[in-house]
Formats: structure tokens, C-alpha cells, sequence
């Protein structure tokens, strides 16, 4: 007889990994559709389009807090990232121009 707590669980499989297409699946390739899909968006808005950069934290780690703001459209998205997802955000021509011209950023 096995001991209490050594039981094996043959549905888990030890080498699971998260799938491309799960859009809860976490590590870089979530991080990078974020951006990229931040990216899209501030490209493709209107000119009632604001946009808002802000410091929230700067130890232990720098994060910002991105604001998107589409008054035609009651639309609001707010999204936190951390210092190198900002810089591959702004690496953009267009993206940094825009957060550049917005006064309210």
C-alpha cells in the first residue's frame, strides 16, 4: 500500500506547453501580442484618439501605464508595462510620433 499523498496523476502531462493561439497563455509571446496589438491601435486611430503615458512605479521595477482614450467610440483601455515592452512600443516611428504631437500625454 502507497503512503498517503504519493498518488500518481497520469492525466498531467510533464512537458505541457502553452499553445500560440491560447490568448491566456503567458510568456513572451503574450507580451509581444500586446504590444504589437498596442501598436496597431494607436496607428490606426482617429485624431479624436488621446493618449496617455505615466509612471506608476519606478522601484523595484519601472512600470507605466498606458492610456488609450477613443471619445467617438466611449472606448477606454488601460494597460501596464514595464520599461522594455515600453521601448519595443516607441521603437515605432508612427507610434512615437503620435505620443509625441498628443498634448495630454
Amino acid at each position: 500500500m502507497k503512503p498517503h499523498g504519493t498518488y500518481k496523476l497520469s492525466y498531467r502531462s510533464p512537458t505541457a506547453s502553452p499553445s500560440v493561439l491560447d490568448p491566456l497563455g503567458h510568456g513572451l509571446g503574450r507580451s509581444q501580442r500586446i504590444v504589437d496589438s498596442l501598436r496597431c491601435q494607436i496607428l490606426d486611430g482617429g485624431p479624436e484618439q488621446s493618449l496617455r503615458i505615466r509612471q506608476v512605479f519606478s522601484t523595484p521595477r519601472e512600470i507605466f501605464r498606458l492610456e488609450i482614450e477613443e471619445n467617438n467610440l466611449h472606448y477606454y483601455r488601460t494597460t501596464l508595462l514595464d520599461r522594455d515592452a515600453l521601448e519595443d512600443l516607441l521603437e515605432t516611428d508612427g507610434v512615437r510620433e503620435r505620443i509625441l504631437d498628443d498634448p495630454t500625454a
